[in-house]
This record gives C-alpha cells, sequence and structure tokens, in this order.
C-alpha cells in the first residue's frame, strides 16, 4: 500500500529513449506537455462528435471532460491512467427523450441533462457497492458474452440514426460516402499516429473536399459559413445549462450506468494488462468517480462521461502510462472550452460530413463489441452464449421498447438488462449442441 494518496511521480530519464513509464512516474516537462496535446487529439474526434450527434454544445463537452478528468484523477488518487470523454452510449435515448431531429442545438437538451444526472447517481452507487463488496459479483453477471452485445447494440441502434441524418438529398449521401472513404484510407493507408487518428484525420478530409465542392466550386449542398467563425470571440465562459428532472427522463437514461460498468471495467483491465499492475482495488473509485463526473456535467449542462478507449491506445502505443499526462490533458481541454472561435470552428462541420462520420464511429462500435468476443474466446457452440448474444443483438438492433408503469426501458436499456437477465437465468444451464 502507498504511504501517501496520490504517487510521487518519479522522474525516468530513460524514457526520452523509449522505456516505458510507469503509473507513478514522469517524464521532463515539456514531453509531459507533449504527450497531453497527444491524449487532447486522441480523445477530440469522438468527445466532439458526440455531442454533436445529440444536440448539445461541443465546446461545453470539451470543457466538462476535463473537469471530469480531473474529478476521476482525485478519486483513484492518481493511480488509474485515464481520460473521461462524451459517452455514445447517451446518444440513441438521448436523441428518444429530447426528439432531436438530428441537426443544430437540441431545444430539450434539459429534459436529458436530468436523465443524465440520474444515470451518474446510479452509476455512484454501483462504485460505492463495489468498494465495499468487491467485483465479483460484476463480473459474474457480465461476463464477455454479455459485455461484447452490449457494446456491440449501442452501435446496431445508432445505425438507423446515421443513415437517415445522410438521407435528405443524393448530394447528402454521396457526401457521407466521401466521408466514409476518407476515413477508410486514413485508416488503412496512413501509419503511426495519423493511423490512431483516424476519425479526426478522414473528418478533416471530407471537411476540406466539401469546402471545394461547395464554397470553391459552387455545386452541391450548402456552402460552409465561415462568418460564425469571424465574429466568435477568442475567450469567453462556456454556456452552462441547467436541468430538468422529467421521470420518464430519468427512468429512462438511468439504466445507461450498466453500461458505462462494463466500458469502465473492461477499461481498467486493459489497463492493467498493460501496465503489469493490479488496478482491481481502485475500480469502485473509479465507477464512483466516473458517475460523479457524469453528474457534475449533467448540471452544468454537458454529456454523461466514461473512460474513452482511445486514450487506451495512445498509451499502448506510446507505452507512458503516467497519470500526470491526463492532468495535462485535462487541463488543456479546459483551456480549449473557454474559446468560442473553437467551438464556433466546430459548428461549421457540415452534417452530410458528420453523417458519414457518424456511420463510421457507429460500425467501430459494433465491431469492438464483437472483438470482446474474439478476444475472449467466447465458445458460441454452447447454446447459452449463443441465444443471449443472439437475442441482445435484435433487441438492441430493433429498438424494442418495454414499459412497467411508469418505466420505460427502450432499445438499449432492453438489450442490456435483457442480456444480464438471460446469462443469469441459462448459467447453469447444462452445456448442448449447437441450435441447428
Amino acid at each position: 500500500m502507498a504511504a501517501s494518496y496520490f504517487p510521487r511521480w518519479r522522474r525516468q530519464p530513460a524514457a526520452a529513449e523509449g522505456g516505458i513509464v510507469g503509473i507513478d512516474e514522469r517524464l521532463g516537462w515539456p514531453q509531459m506537455v507533449a504527450m497531453g496535446v497527444q491524449h487532447v487529439v486522441a480523445m477530440f474526434g469522438s468527445t466532439v462528435l458526440a455531442p454533436l450527434l445529440m444536440g448539445f454544445d461541443p465546446n461545453l463537452a470539451i470543457f466538462m471532460s476535463g473537469i471530469g478528468t480531473l474529478l476521476f484523477f482525485v478519486l483513484v488518487g492518481g493511480r488509474v491512467p485515464s481520460y473521461l470523454g462524451s459517452s455514445f452510449a447517451f446518444i440513441g435515448l438521448v436523441i428518444a427523450v429530447t426528439g432531436y431531429g438530428g441537426h443544430g442545438p437540441n431545444p430539450n437538451i434539459a429534459v436529458a441533462l436530468g436523465g443524465i444526472i440520474a444515470c451518474g447517481l446510479v452509476y455512484a452507487v454501483i462504485g460505492l457497492i463495489v468498494s465495499a463488496v468487491g467485483t465479483r459479483w460484476i463480473e459474474t453477471l457480465m461476463p464477455p458474452v454479455v459485455t461484447g452485445a452490449i457494446v456491440c447494440v449501442i452501435g446496431l441502434n445508432l445505425a438507423p440514426i446515421a443513415v437517415r441524418g445522410v438521407s435528405g438529398s443524393n448530394f447528402d449521401s454521396w457526401m457521407a460516402l466521401v466521408t466514409v472513404l476518407c476515413v477508410g484510407a486514413v485508416a488503412v493507408f496512413a501509419r503511426g499516429m495519423l493511423q490512431r487518428l483516424l476519425i479526426l484525420i478522414g473528418l478533416l478530409l471530407a471537411y476540406v473536399i466539401y469546402a471545394i465542392v461547395t464554397n470553391g466550386l459552387g455545386m452541391g449542398g450548402k456552402p460552409i459559413d465561415f462568418s460564425i467563425v469571424a465574429n466568435a470571440a477568442w475567450f469567453g465562459m462556456p454556456h452552462f445549462m441547467a436541468p430538468v428532472f422529467d421521470p420518464h427522463a430519468m427512468t429512462l437514461l438511468a439504466p445507461i450506468a450498466v453500461i458505462l460498468v462494463a466500458e469502465n471495467l473492461g477499461h481498467i483491465k486493459a489497463v492493467s494488462a498493460m501496465t503489469g499492475q493490479n488496478l482491481d482495488r481502485y475500480i469502485g473509485r473509479a465507477f464512483l468517480g466516473d458517475g460523479l463526473a457524469t453528474i457534475v456535467s449533467g448540471f452544468a449542462g454537458g454529456t454523461g462521461v466514461t473512460t474513452y478507449a482511445e486514450n487506451i491506445g495512445v498509451m499502448a502505443v506510446t507505452k507512458i502510462y503516467s497519470t500526470l499526462v491526463f492532468v495535462i490533458a485535462a487541463l488543456i481541454a479546459l483551456l480549449l472550452g473557454f474559446s468560442p472561435k473553437f467551438g464556433a470552428v466546430i459548428q461549421t462541420i457540415p452534417g452530410p460530413v458528420l453523417g458519414g462520420v457518424s456511420i463510421v464511429v457507429f460500425g467501430l462500435i459494433a465491431v469492438t463489441g464483437a472483438r470482446i468476443w474474439v478476444v475472449n474466446k467466447v465458445d458460441f457452440s454452447d447454446n447459452r452464449n449463443l441465444i443471449v448474444a443472439a437475442v441482445t443483438l435484435v433487441l438492441g438492433a430493433g429498438d424494442f421498447s418495454l414499459k412497467l408503469g411508469g418505466f420505460g426501458l427502450g432499445g438499449i436499456g432492453t438489450a442490456t438488462f435483457g442480456a444480464i437477465i438471460l446469462y443469469a437465468l441459462f448459467r447453469r444451464k447444462p452445456v448442448q449442441g449447437p441450435v441447428a
């Protein structure tokens, strides 16, 4: 057990030559700042994309991601390297409870904020329980076949939203496909950090193509309006918003906590494997930190947050696991949140480009769920696993909804609880042959 709450972060000079930097180590400060910038860039695409898809202020979402990361850092005592950004698990249900049309600011954000806070409260309570009794019960309820199905369902449930968003005109549809090709080309042909930033670089390429076609050649859809960037101030306060606590929205969004638990648990297990340190004793505090960060974000007008796989990827590439890097990244995010001009640039992203990126991102989420099955060698010759996965995927992709009195569950919620319940019911069933 460490003598102090936070690590000492001793200097690691050998790291400059490519050595591993541990959780309780650091580089020289110029290198630390550079790594912090890299983590901001890594989370940027998804943390900005998620609020745009829900009609939130992306500038505020970036700001609250910094606040949430610092809060998480304090709760885990600086022992778990992690960045908290906007969670995609909220998108489908936020759109459902607000009736968002898919473009511009969402006029009913306040209703969603109450639901996000309710989700954060449930998440924080789970964190307190885990701190008291351990994680075994969670791992029993949500083995890889369940967590993989839940993650896969998030992408499949969002697929119709992405397709509808780019079906307004023939030009929009073609531009979305061009965006998909840009992202795909970066993913396949780029190397190093450019490849890791496939969403951001692909979006920028598609943005330039859209500007050339519309603003330059006068063809296709609506030209990009750069006047909003010119008129925006360089510095200003984020636009905070108060929540509205609607019981229907709260009951719909609260179950998302189960999905966030699965994401965070997988994050900590992955970091433990990379660093060679057992971080299980921090899981309860990590859940609590993520839950409190979501609550604070909801009260300010931001999105629900979660630990980010993109930043795990950066750690895997660089082998730099120092938690101080994430403090620097969070501080940079806070500075960006104080720049309305930065927010105005984000608002100029054309709808078809955003829709094309959404197609890729939602597909990647679905495939990530399948990857969990592959990595954990889930045996689909076991009828229990087969039925759990099959039913969960259809419930989520088909947006199967259930209502019990005043309590309602959308497709993602139904699929999440369905996977957990089915696995629990069939857990002791003897293994049979595969379903024909």
